[in-house]
């Protein structure tokens, strides 16, 4: 009778524990994983200030910023996998490439203590278990395109390793390192540092060309928190970036420090972000609670992505930090609301999917992954009442950026400038071209002596900017070059007009002037 009640007792305490932990339910691709961590400098940026910002004293040892780069891989497959456990070593030394390995042992000891206080024996089941990667695998032959991860606020390169893991397995190389500070580890929360992450997810598309196997020709930008908002810069800067995904990132409605906000990165516009993203996120706040929190609802910067092909994936039942795997695992389960922490768990593992899905189909042009965008949850196969999405294609529309506006004019003819100016201008008020840099292109073209070019540049310059009269010389000169003589004498007379001593244009009137009927 006791073993019964032993066995009943047993049975119906398993379910509970299982209950409990996190299950990331994604099977893997059919690549092995590899997981490698390098530490190297970035010698173009100080990191270390030259006296130590709290206590006053000199800093010693190397001052540039440290890079350490976790770096997840198609590999061969077998090995012995790392535990969740390894992967939480690897915060111990995110700017510190000097911590010995006694010291770092009594940290990870002392940090796994005080997080098992959360939740006993079932946190450390969880460091326990082993992962996909395989440390130092061997790498899998081939080219695969790149994924730079961006953590959130402060975090380590470590909080989605499942999902870094995932992705390797289908095919990507992946890079990370934690959100750091300009100069301290530490975030800050201003424009300096969302621009410090931005340059290290910069850094680390160059890091990748290191690697035999990465092709960043196809590299795309995976952001949680604030690493969803500092990708949305780094894309605005550099257009290696062909894809972004923002994970409840800090774009949603803010305004702060993109599209023209008081502190806002001036080159973040809509125009500068013309390539597909995918924002994966919470439910939204009502109304009311905006009210209450006096939040102004006017501006959407998602809303303004005109030039983008837009995915909106709403998970219902997540919470902000949800999306951090490393959160589902440690954090206490009275904190997921109304939801076990399984249901979490399901839930962030089909935000997972979403993404895969999108990486696959706009970096690998996957058309079934491109259906699987456009199809609803329900017929994707996704439980009732977990996701809602919102699909906004961009039509094939052409972003009036200054690059687009040269690629327009090779196309068409430099004879058009002034007709397809307007069309871009008529498309974004901040599309627009001043007189200094109107000048510098022309004199540029005209210095490889495309005269025939040049000279439609500045007759653009002349439309948009009659009182400057320099481009009136110009222009003047460039038609005098293309056999245009009559045209040169009109212009040249105009810059008479304004400077009756100029020599050169007197000098020509004087010659063509006849010339003219």
């Amino acid at each position: 009778m006791k073993q019964l009640l032993f066995a009943l007792f047993f049975c119906a305490v398993l379910p509970a524990q299982a209950s409990d932990e996190f299950t990331f339910s994604n099977p893997p691709g059919r690549h092995g994983v590899g997981f490698k961590v390098v530490q190297q400098y970035d010698y173009t940026r100080q990191y270390k200030t030259r006296v130590d910002m709290h206590t006053g004293e000199p800093t010693s040892g190397e001052r540039a910023r440290p890079m350490q780069v976790l770096i997840w891989y198609p590999a061969a497959r077998g090995g012995k996998r790392v535990t969740f456990r390894d992967y939480i070593a690897t915060t111990l030394s995110e700017d510190d490439f000097t911590l010995g390995a006694l010291d770092a042992k009594r940290q990870l000891e002392a940090r796994i203590a005080g997080q098992a206080s959360r939740r006993g024996d079932a946190l450390l089941r969880e460091y326990a278990k082993p992962m996909l990667a395989v440390r130092d695998a061997t790498p899998e032959n081939g080219r695969f395109p790149v994924v730079i991860y961006a953590p959130g606020f402060s975090e380590s390169a470590m909080e989605n390793s499942d999902l870094c893991e995932l992705l390797a397995s289908h095919g990507y190389i992946v890079l990370a390192t934690a959100s750091r500070g300009p100069h301290t580890r530490a975030m800050s929360s201003d424009l300096d540092g969302l621009e410090a992450q931005a340059a290290d997810i910069a850094w680390l598309i160059g890091h990748a060309r290191t690697l035999p196997q990465a092709d960043t020709e196809q590299a795309a930008v995976v952001g949680f928190s604030w690493g969803g908002l500092s990708n949305v810069l780094a894309a605005a800067k550099d257009d290696r970036i062909k894809a972004i995904v923002s994970l409840d990132g800090s774009v949603r409605g803010t305004r702060e420090y993109v599209d023209g906000g008081k502190d806002a990165a001036k080159y973040v516009t809509p125009s500068r972000l013309a390539i597909p993203m995918l924002f994966v996120g919470r439910r939204p706040p009502t109304i009311e609670e905006l009210n209450r929190a006096e939040v102004d609802t006017r501006f959407s910067f998602l809303n303004e992505m005109r030039w983008s092909d837009l995915y909106i994936t709403v998970m219902l039942p997540m919470k902000h930090m949800d999306f951090s795997s490393y959160n589902v695992r440690v954090d206490r389960a009275g904190n997921f609301g109304d939801y076990t922490r399984a249901e979490i768990a399901l839930a962030h593992s089909w935000a997972a999917r979403y993404v895969l899905r999108f990486l696959d189909a706009h970096i690998k042009k996957d058309a079934a992954s491109l259906a699987f965008l456009n199809n609803t949850p329900a017929a994707n196969g996704a439980p009732p009442h977990m996701i809602l999405t919102d699909v906004r294609r961009n039509g094939g529309k052409t972003a009036p950026t200054l690059e687009n506006f040269v690629a327009r004019l090779r196309s068409e003819g430099f004879e058009r400038a002034i007709p397809v100016y307007q069309q871009f201008a008529a498309q974004s008020a901040g599309f627009r071209l001043g007189p200094e840099k109107i000048y510098r292109w022309g004199s540029e073209l005209a210095s490889l002596e495309r005269h025939a070019e040049a000279r439609e540049i500045f007759r653009l310059g002349t439309h948009l900017h009659p009182g400057e009269i320099i481009l009136v010389e110009c222009l003047a000169e460039m038609q005098a070059k293309t056999g245009q003589t009559l045209d040169a004498v009109r212009s040249y007379r105009r810059v008479l007009e304004n400077n009756p001593g100029h020599a050169l244009a007197a000098a020509f009137v004087k010659e063509h002037g006849g010339a003219q009927p």
